[in-house]
């Protein structure tokens, strides 16, 4: 056990424990991913306005270049899973994925924007984006599995890793919209995409490196050794398709998360908050810092669905949340309904009903979150258990590859929605009147998904397996084979 980290026994088995602060550093390579998913959502403004593609056709290259994203993924993962070195793994694999993904932004926001270069070299860039980011974010997800075992520290995480999800997101959102925005007359224009690329790749480069910090003690070789006898053979793609085929609670879990985050990423959609925010609300600039003063108290949330994780357990916690989730979203929606939106910037009444539904919403949202990312690392562990290897990057990987494919719809539904409703050319700005149509759409996009996503969760959950006290057994089984493998490994010796 290293000098830095903490150890805790409980029924026998020795848990490793990180501490509070390292964890909380960890999880700023999440912060540092979000900020480039947020500079993403941006890109259909940036294709229409920088390199004069149709609304259309960008749906359609965005939906086509997330499947590729989802393709590649498997063969990142068995690559981050054979590779090590005296230096570490995580920090290094981290570093090739910022820096791909810096270049390629800044080449198309910037470099390329505005020049006449069409769409080859968008699509071309694009990809290139892609693969960084899919060696950033895998890099990113195998954190926290490796960071602690310790049932009862694992939900803390979660507990950082969501509240940056969320805070940062709403930070450099206000400082889109109330800052930037107003500079360009309320308009995403090429300049202010410019702007907008420069600010978010220096805030990303801040968060990496401080992550770095807190992942530095446990980026170790040993930390990532598996329990069986031939753990020395290279991870192949059989090891991806026997753990596809038999780890039952990874189907469920995948079934779960990539149905909820595809209705999660079409509310997401910039297009779908201009809606919301510019041209219901009439107040885009209102609509972010209304989010934001919302969020900030539903970050205890966070907290309290850690607590809750542990002592009831991932999927108890998922599925209760879940339920206040889908509650919390019905309302929202009757009181759209029955209010002219138009006056909730303007009435405190109504000011004061909207925020308190979006804190009650976003409250919930985090607890719900804080217990999916530690029922990914029980699942990692469940499947060193299944079957004596530990491969996290191809656990993750397994899921964004169908993720990816899943959830690569999401601009397509967004942008197939609004042209529905007469934006086949031209993207929504926030200074368009509200109409009938508008309002219904954006209700459907910005509640209704999330609303089917979770049902599906419900559904889901229903043969998930892993509870609390099954996992106990799963850790105590780890440390009984790793007993044994160390007894055998003497006697060789």
């Amino acid at each position: 056990m290293e000098k830095n980290m903490e150890s805790n026994t409980t029924n026998g088995v020795q848990y490793r424990r990180a501490k509070t602060w390292q964890i909380a550093f960890s999880q700023l390579s999440s912060g540092s991913n979000v900020i480039f998913y947020l500079l993403v959502g941006l890109m259909s403004y940036l294709a229409n306005a920088g390199y004069g593609i149709a609304v259309a056709v960008v749906g359609i290259i965005l939906t086509g270049t997330r499947i590729f994203d989802g393709l590649i993924d498997p063969f990142i993962a068995m690559f981050i899973d054979k590779f090590n070195s005296k230096h570490g793994k995580i920090r290094i694999i981290l570093s090739i994925g910022w820096v791909i993904r810096a270049i390629a932004t800044y080449m198309l926001f910037i470099w390329g924007s505005g020049k006449g270069y069409g769409v080859v070299f968008f699509v071309f860039t694009y990809l290139i984006y892609i693969i960084g980011n899919s060696i950033s974010d895998v890099a990113a997800q195998i954190t926290g599995p490796i960071m602690t075992n310790d049932p009862k520290q694992r939900p803390t995480i979660n507990v950082w890793s969501t509240i940056y999800n969320f805070v940062i997101p709403m930070v450099f959102s206000v400082v889109t919209t109330v800052v930037i925005l107003p500079m360009y007359g309320n308009e995403y224009t090429v300049e202010m995409l410019a702007t907008t690329c420069i600010i978010y790749i220096i805030g990303s480069l801040i968060l990496t490196i401080l992550s770095f910090i807190g992942i530095a003690p446990v980026d170790k070789k040993e930390n990532f050794e598996g329990i069986s006898a031939n753990d020395n053979d290279d991870v192949k793609v059989k090891d991806m398709i026997g753990f596809l085929k038999e780890n039952k609670p990874f189907q469920m879990y995948l079934i779960s998360g990539a149905s909820d985050k595809l209705a999660q990423q079409v509310g997401a959609q910039a297009v779908v908050n201009t809606m919301m925010f510019g041209i219901l609300m009439g107040n885009i600039q209102f609509g972010s810092i209304l989010n934001m003063i919302s969020m900030l108290p539903s970050i205890l949330f966070a907290i309290i669905g850690a607590r809750y994780a542990g002592k009831h357990g991932n999927k108890k916690t998922m599925v209760d949340w879940t339920k206040i989730c889908i509650v919390m979203a019905a309302i929202s929606i009757a009181f759209c309904f029955v209010i002219d939106m138009s006056k909730i910037p303007t009435t405190l009444s109504l000011t004061i009903i909207f925020f308190a539904l979006s804190l009650l919403l976003n409250g919930a949202k985090m607890c719900v979150t804080t217990s999916n990312g530690a029922m990914r690392a029980d699942i990692i562990d469940y499947e060193l258990d299944r079957s004596g290897k530990y491969i996290p990057a191809v656990v993750t990987a397994t899921y964004n590859f169908f993720d990816q494919l899943f959830t690569a719809l999401a601009s397509t539904i967004a942008l197939g929605c609004v042209a529905l409703i007469g934006y086949s050319a031209v993207m929504p700005q926030p200074n368009d009147p509200s109409t009938r149509p508008i309002f219904m759409m954006t209700m459907f996009l910005y509640y209704g998904l999330p609303i089917l996503g979770w049902l599906t969760t419900i559904a889901a959950m229903r043969f998930y397996n892993l509870t609390r006290e099954e996992m106990v057994d799963v850790q105590q089984s780890i440390h009984d084979k790793k007993e044994r493998l160390e007894a055998e490994n003497s006697i060789v010796s």
